[in-house]
């Protein structure tokens, strides 16, 4: 093997090996506190499709649940109903459904008038996507809903699709 080799293939073994400590650190690092992470939601101002910003700490002080979702996201639009079901069941008893798409405004205005939704919709940009990893989902996984109850702090993190008894189960107890 000749030097130039050499010297190629251990700089290549260094930058992989610390591409790797990065990945492993960013992993075991874990989701930030429940209280944190609910901080870090209310704090956030996101613009609904018209482009009006909207600020989530105008949900404070109810159950909020926080879907993260896409349109083009096959068990997003498979749970979308139930939320619209339960918003309507539930609202008056203080639970606030809040979807945060990542996505583009004219789709998700388009998916709204579809399937009906009674809940606000927001537009999610790069920071939701380090809000969702603070929130636990290092992968970045689609969907990904947050249940927080009336006091602030997150008390769920359901990566991917929900089921109606397990998200009744969760919210049930908080309303």
């Amino acid at each position: 093997m000749t030097r130039a080799r050499t010297i190629a293939l251990f700089a290549g073994i260094a930058v992989a090996s610390a591409a790797g400590g990065a990945a492993y650190y960013l992993w075991s690092k874990g989701p930030d506190s429940p209280g944190a992470v609910a901080e870090r939601v209310y704090a956030a101002r996101l613009p609904d499709v018209k482009g009006a910003y909207q600020p989530l700490e105008q949900w404070r002080g109810r159950v909020v649940v926080v879907n993260f979702w896409a349109t083009w996201c096959a068990p997003c639009r498979e749970e979308i109903p139930m939320f619209v079901r339960l918003q309507a069941r539930h609202g008056a008893r203080g639970l606030q459904f809040v979807g945060i798409a990542i996505d583009q405004p004219d789709k998700v205005a388009e998916f709204a008038r579809e399937y009906q939704v009674n809940y606000p919709l927001l537009m999610g940009g790069l920071d939701t996507l380090e809000l969702l990893r603070q929130a636990g989902n290092r992968a970045g996984v689609l969907p990904y809903t947050l249940v927080i109850d009336r006091g602030g702090r997150v008390v769920s993190r359901e990566p991917g699709g929900l089921k109606e008894p397990r998200l009744e189960a969760l919210i049930q107890p908080l309303l």
